[in-house]
């Protein structure tokens, strides 16, 4: 038999893998996670409401300021510290009026303890009105269906 001569003889199968594909696939992985990871994290310990209602989209491209009031009625608002302060109503009005100012597309969402007093509630959403802000919604969590 007679050897193999021009390009059929440099053609040898590749034993490599080519990695590209799976860089890219990571890469993108990688910037999901750090879109959504933020909006997972609350850092103040609030026992929401049972409520059931039809969930409402957030795109993890809007503007949305988290205000947490807790079992004791303090004002929060969840930005991306380890320990948040607690804050007056007016300082929580000031600081949204100038978000909003800012990305008028700002939505407020709003953490209520299901043990805080409504009239807490209540107060800090006529701030936000008073600031000229009302795209503000209300934070609850679907009703577990094991439970009933």
């Amino acid at each position: 038999m007679e050897p193999m001569s021009g390009y059929a003889a440099k053609r040898r199968p590749m034993a490599e893998i080519n990695v590209v594909p799976y860089i890219d696939v990571m890469l993108v992985l990688l910037i999901i996670f750090m879109v959504t990871a933020p909006m997972l994290v609350q850092t103040v310990p609030v026992d929401l409401p049972d409520v059931d209602a039809k969930p409402t989209e957030i795109d993890p491209d809007d503007h949305t300021l988290i205000i947490a009031v807790n079992q004791q009625g303090q004002l929060f608002i969840e930005r991306e510290e380890d320990e948040p302060q607690a804050m007056t109503l007016d300082q929580v009005q000031d600081y949204a009026a100038k978000v909003v100012a800012q990305t008028p597309a700002t939505r407020i969402m709003v953490r209520g303890d299901q043990q805080v007093a409504y009239g807490r509630v209540v107060a800090l959403m006529g701030a936000l009105q008073a600031a000229d802000i009302n795209n503000i919604g209300l934070v609850t969590e679907a009703p577990d269906p094991q439970a009933k």
